[in-house]
């Protein structure tokens, strides 16, 4: 049970760091999310949005950071 919480704590702490960078970063990052390949289609009534590239990016970015972990550990 003590390794589920140590693992929820980590969690919540690593969301909260982003959620710092996030936050005083301010506009700095208003380039993502309006990536070319980010579908974005707005109607009078309907609005749709898509973020293929954004989401690609972050899985790469993600994904690098994982075996960059499982290879030091």
């Amino acid at each position: 049970m003590k390794e589920i919480a140590k693992m929820l704590m980590l969690g919540g702490g690593i969301i909260l760091i982003v959620g710092m960078i996030v936050y005083f970063s301010g506009d700095k990052l208003k380039w993502f999310g309006n990536l070319p390949g980010d579908i974005r289609v707005e109607r009078p009534g309907f609005s749709f949005y898509m973020p293929i590239a954004s989401m690609l990016l972050v899985s790469t970015v993600l994904s690098a950071l994982v075996w960059l972990v499982r290879k030091m550990f």
